[in-house]
């Protein structure tokens, strides 16, 4: 059961009635105190039909959603709807222009102070950036005047650290209000929004990479292929003892052939052909493989919202103009970009699927399903933790069959009613519910397309890389990293039995508990019970039971969203910017307490990994690391999980 305000939901505030019920709601909202200050409708008034609760249209307290007819604040500027769908009146028609201008600056005023703090955060990322080497940035040797650009300012560790530091936390402080501001029913043009993400990541392109020196470890698998060696049996260390100059330039990692899958490496290869010996140069041509990955998924995210506002700035909010983002994974010129991408367009494709497998339409949900199979392949061809997008979109199948048994059921039991308790009208209403043995049937055939799709692009991986691609990955895939609560259980049992055995009982507490979360996640997050978004239509249920365009891509993003915030939650290993592939697939569903726990994960990994470089930090910085990635990160992430076990227990699990 939902609450608000110490009301189940659906029970009317000060005995208001619900909207359906007596006068139209559009009357109701024009009437008597329907109008107050920023379009609102107080308790004891009821509001329009679809409308939710609470302090943010649609939401209702606690990070719920109200159901159509609850009474409530609506606090959107736009025209109401009435019951019968017809626009209402404006409330503040009634109530008098004056405050209907105070109630958006109440939102406007916060959200314009969002938007400067977010610029600050970029204007920050820049000069880091722009500064030159310097212990967030690591030296990019090539010939002068090669791309990417920036001066030999060569600032302190302290000065550099300092202003990273800033930017992170501008760009929370940013991103926090201007979505508090949109759920609030602020808005902007979400176009503007796109464009300014996509200047600022072409901008942060044209300069050197900063936070970590993993773009040097690409440039060097590049090389390896481009050479002639094997990037899965090889090592840069191996490389640089030949004399070449771009393994030499490689700092982390240089006793590790690469984890990344074909696609990652044959990207890496293009790059090393175009830049020669040249690091500079490589590294340039890596990155603007990362721009076109992020800016695909940005463009990808904002046509799946079409027609649809309030989405669209949502979708810009938290992937485009996400200051977080365009540091972590744009200014870090990771390859998670262009995995993402793909991530996203396979949840595009199957939701097409997923149309066809609720209406029952057995055949033509397979074409789809192989189409979101291969794009879901060709992101675990880039980084092989794609794979839970393919497993979440497997699972996607599973929450469409109550949709469409659920009309049939519901038929069902009103004639059963109506029968007066009568044996033989219950038992032919019963008899008429289509049960799960003929549900399953256009279900598996989509899953056999994805599954087709997904093993052809695999297939294929295998058969240019062959086995030893997998290898390192998997291999890597048993490292605790130190910034994580594992590090901590890893640590105590390794006193009593030793870290061999200690990695191996860590390896299988961190899978069961992935799986745990997976599945409390699939019950736990928003619009998995059906309930609507802000604008009054539903997220992911639709009229008889067919999963319509936008609420079909939620069902694909939310059963994707719950394997990879299990992952990310619950894995043993995690860096800031592999945060990237939730806040990717966020969009797809409402707004509810779960962005700000992904927003407070990436801000604490990424203070935690102030740089995320295994050099030697001066000595007045080295609590960075003991102090703040040893001991406060892992205590952070864990106070987000049990926070995040707790939202989504409290939430009603949707009906079976």
């Amino acid at each position: 059961m939902t609450w608000r305000r110490g009301v189940p939901a659906g029970t009317p505030a000060h005995g208001g009635a619900p909207a359906g019920d007596g006068a139209p709601a559009g009357r109701r909202a024009a009437h008597g105190d329907g109008a107050r200050t920023g379009d609102q409708v107080q308790a004891g008034d009821t509001a329009p039909a679809g409308r939710g609760t609470g302090s943010a249209p649609g939401m209702v307290e606690g990070g719920g959603t109200a159901p159509a007819g609850d009474g409530g604040v609506v606090s959107s500027p736009r025209a109401v709807q009435g019951g019968d769908g017809s626009p209402a009146e404006r409330p503040g028609r009634v109530g008098g222009s004056a405050r209907l201008s105070g109630g958006r600056l109440r939102t406007a005023i916060p959200a314009r102070a969002g938007l400067v703090a977010t610029a600050v955060s970029i204007a920050l990322t820049v000069t880091v950036a722009i500064l030159g080497p310097s212990v967030m940035e690591p030296v990019l040797p090539g010939r002068p005047g090669q791309p990417p650009w920036a001066f030999a300012a060569h600032p302190s560790a302290y000065l550099a650290v300092a202003l990273t530091f800033a930017a992170i936390a501008a760009g929370s402080f940013g991103l926090a209000v201007t979505m508090r501001a949109a759920r609030l029913g602020w808005s902007v043009s979400p176009r503007v929004l796109l464009t300014t993400g996509l200047v600022a990541a072409a901008v942060l392109v044209l300069l050197p990479p900063f936070g970590s020196s993993d773009h040097l470890s690409y440039a060097a698998y590049g090389r390896m292929l481009a050479t002639g060696h094997n990037p899965y049996l090889t090592t840069p260390n191996a490389l640089a003892r030949l004399g070449d100059p771009i393994a030499r330039a490689v700092e982390d990692w240089r006793t590790s052939p690469s984890v990344y899958g074909v696609l990652a490496t044959g990207g890496q290869a293009l790059a090393s052909l175009i830049g020669g010996t040249s690091v500079r140069l490589t590294v340039f041509v890596l990155s603007l493989l990362n721009l076109a990955g992020f800016a695909g998924t940005g463009l990808l995210l904002h046509r799946l919202a079409v027609g649809d506002r309030n989405r669209q700035l949502r979708a810009a909010l938290l992937w485009t103009c996400n200051p977080l983002l365009l540091l972590v994974l744009i200014a870090g010129a990771h390859v998670d970009s262009q995995a993402i991408v793909f991530g996203v367009a396979a949840v595009a494709a199957f939701a097409l699927a997923l149309r066809q497998v609720s209406a029952g339409a057995t055949w033509r949900c397979m074409p789809w399903a192989f189409a979101a199979g291969l794009l879901a392949g060709l992101g675990f061809a880039v980084k092989l933790s794609m794979l839970l997008v393919a497993v979440g979109l497997a699972a996607a199948c599973l929450l469409v069959w109550p949709s469409r048994a659920r009309p049939a059921r519901d038929r069902a039991a009103r004639e059963g009613a109506h029968g007066g308790g009568q044996a033989g009208v219950s038992g032919r209403a019963q008899a008429e519910v289509p049960g799960r043995s003929r549900a399953w049937v256009p279900a598996a055939s989509a899953l056999t397309g994805l599954a087709a799709g997904f093993a052809a692009v695999t297939a294929a991986a295998l058969a240019i890389g062959g086995l030893t691609s997998l290898r390192p990955a998997l291999r890597a895939g048993s490292y605790v990293a130190i910034g994580t609560p594992w590090r901590w259980v890893r640590a105590a049992i390794g006193l009593a039995t030793g870290e061999g055995v200690a990695d191996d009982i860590v390896k299988v507490a961190a899978a069961v508990t992935v799986l745990v979360l997976a599945w409390l996640l699939l019950r736990g997050l928003p619009g998995r019970d059906g309930t609507p978004s802000p604008d009054g239509r539903p997220w992911l249920t639709a009229p008889a039971g067919t999963v319509g365009p936008q609420t079909a891509t939620g069902v694909a993003g939310l059963a994707s969203l719950a394997f990879v915030l299990a992952w990310l939650t619950a894995g043993p290993y995690v860096l800031p910017w592999y945060d990237g592939l939730a806040w990717a697939l966020l969009p797809l569903l409402p707004w509810s307490a779960i962005d700000w726990l992904v927003l407070a994960r990436t801000t604490a990994l990424a203070i935690g990994y102030l740089p995320a470089r295994g050099i030697v930090m001066p000595a007045g910085l080295g609590w960075l690391v003991t102090v703040v990635r040893r001991g406060v990160t892992p205590a952070l992430l864990l106070l987000i999980a049990v926070l995040l076990v707790i939202t989504v227990r409290s939430r009603k699990p949707a009906r079976p």
